[in-house]
């Protein structure tokens, strides 16, 4: 029989690792299983049984998985507070906790525990699955379904006992092992097994495939699906604007017109060129042992090919595997995704900043909600304070992942624990990243397109038709069309008037001549309503934006 085990725990609402020891009792009283309300998932909540601690379980289904779909009934639900929020030393746990919630599942101190049980789990199973380890047969339904709702049930009071281990311990991983033999003493089958938990394994082993499938789930289960919600809300953006005239600023200075809906399509296009770039990232795994040799896997069974074995095993988590490896994974991939996720935030951050801008020229006015204040002392005041927000946090999600991409893939000799600390806070970076996400998205919403600024604006910039007319002059021959314009027009006033004057007094054909008097910089646009409108042509969300 084939039991799965539920890894993704994205649609779980779990609690916040930097405030697990704190806990109120009353608050983990109960075991649920929620759906959090969000686009890929509809709110189901019910109750989770107890886990038995016979060896006699009955599992009304048997789900058959790689080792990291999801299976939606498993977890706790941590019920914030305004106490708790307060309280939190980061704001990612206080002020913004209800934003970046859906993180916890895969990066609280938690969500670690509970995928290094899964590993560790799993690793059992899988030596009861190779005959030449007899003294680990294979493992009957009863004993399989046992350890399945370990995983499937693990809740915060289980992680606390983990914890309460390790104040005996001091050591994190080896806490999870006495867990798990504490917890499967009571089936006789797996009593008989107990010290096969860990075998042959360094703690990075355990840690290094926890880490990457979080890692993964939270990435395309999280992360990336917001990341399409912005390309396609401003390529929404560029189509609905597409026809609508607007002045360039180039150094900040007028310049050739353009269409809103064009430079909208500008950053979607970016951001979904950046998007296929995480589509190459291979999510990776080791499980060699202490320095990545399989020393003591092979002292205890020399006939075992134990390389492949490892693959069988890594692979089966749904990451790819690495062969040659230290103690640790060298954390070249989470380099590359990092910085991945940092170019989208620069390209965020451009966006960010040009909408601000443009807030502040009056092309963009604000929706206002009631009772909502721009300026405690300014009573006129509509701040964009969506986008502020956005680039604030952008920057913070940088510093950090930057931090990561560089630190990470350095590690002394066949290993330091340098790493170890720093992998803490990768939750950190990407939880910045999406509340910037969410700001965006929130400031976008409310936009609305002030047309009349926009014609002002391309009214009482003539001069812009310059480029045009020299353009043209050049064509028929005209001698010195660019200096001829720049005396014309450089340090004076431009009417239409002044320059019509201009185009009937030139050397040109009559027909050139006519269609330069018609032209205004409002139709002077080029093909950006064409570009705007094709914008989809140019955007891939379906091979981009996830993971393999």
């Amino acid at each position: 029989m084939d039991v799965g085990f539920s890894v993704a725990t994205s649609t779980s609402l779990l609690l916040s690792s930097a405030l697990l020891s704190s806990v109120p009792s009353n608050y983990c009283s109960r075991r649920v299983s929620i759906l959090p309300v969000n686009a890929w998932n509809s709110l189901a909540v019910r109750r989770v049984a107890p886990l038995n601690t016979s060896c006699k379980v009955s599992m009304s289904t048997s789900i058959k998985t790689s080792g990291t779909e999801i299976r939606q009934s498993y977890s706790e639900e941590f019920h914030d507070s305004g106490e708790f929020s307060i309280m939190g030393l980061s704001p990612l746990d206080g002020r913004y906790a209800q934003k970046t919630k859906n993180l916890r599942p895969f990066f609280s101190e938690y969500g670690l525990i509970r995928f290094r049980v899964m590993i560790e789990i799993k690793w059992l199973l899988k030596l009861s699955e190779i005959p030449e380890i007899k003294e680990v047969s294979e493992l009957g339904e009863d004993a399989r379904s046992f350890l399945k709702l370990i995983v499937d049930n693990f809740s915060i009071e289980d992680a606390l006992e983990v914890k309460k281990i390790e104040e005996k311990t001091n050591h994190d991983v080896k806490a999870i092992e006495y867990f798990l033999k504490q917890k499967c003493k009571s089936c006789s089958e797996l009593a008989e097994v107990l010290e096969f938990f860990h075998f042959a394994c360094t703690s990075e082993d355990i840690n290094n495939l926890a880490y990457a499938v979080a890692l993964k789930e939270a990435l395309n289960n999280v992360i990336l699906p917001v990341m399409i919600e912005l390309c396609k809300t401003i390529s929404n953006l560029a189509k609905e604007n597409a026809n609508i005239p607007m002045l360039s600023r180039t150094h900040g200075q007028p310049a050739s017109p353009t269409t809103l809906g064009k430079e909208m399509a500008n950053f979607a296009v970016r951001l979904g060129n950046q998007g296929k770039i995480f589509s190459g990232i291979r999510i990776l795994g080791k499980f060699a042992g202490a320095v990545g040799n399989y020393n003591a896997h092979k002292v205890a069974y020399p006939n075992i090919n134990w390389p492949s074995i490892a693959e069988e095993f890594v692979t089966s988590l749904g990451i790819g595997f690495n062969p040659y490896v230290t103690q640790i994974e060298p954390h070249d991939y989470i380099a590359n995704l990092f910085n991945a996720v940092i170019q989208f935030n620069n390209i965020l951050i451009d966006f960010d900043r040009d909408i601000w801008s443009y807030i502040s020229l009056g092309y963009f006015k604000q929706i206002t909600k009631p009772g909502e204040v721009g300026s405690s002392t300014m009573p006129h005041k509509v701040n964009p304070i969506d986008f502020e927000n956005s680039e604030g946090n952008l920057c913070l999600a940088n510093a950090v992942l930057s931090a990561l991409a560089m630190k990470l893939p350095i590690s002394r000799m066949q290993r330091d624990l340098t790493d170890s600390t720093v992998l803490r806070n990768m939750g950190v970076g990407l939880g910045h990243s999406l509340l910037a996400y969410s700001s965006s998205l929130r400031g976008i919403g409310k936009l609305q397109v002030n047309k009349s600024r926009l014609n002002e604006d391309l009214e009482l910039t003539w001069e812009v038709l310059a480029e045009p007319i020299q353009t043209v002059m050049r064509r028929y021959g005209v001698p010195e069309p660019y200096e001829k314009l720049k005396d014309f027009t450089r340090g004076r006033a431009i009417t239409m008037d002044s320059i019509r004057d201009f185009i009937k007094n030139l050397e040109l054909p009559d027909k050139a001549k006519s269609e330069l008097l018609e032209l205004t910089p409002h139709l002077y646009v080029g093909e950006a309503e064409q570009l705007a409108k094709d914008v989809d042509h140019a955007i891939d969300l379906i091979s981009g934006f996830r993971l393999q």
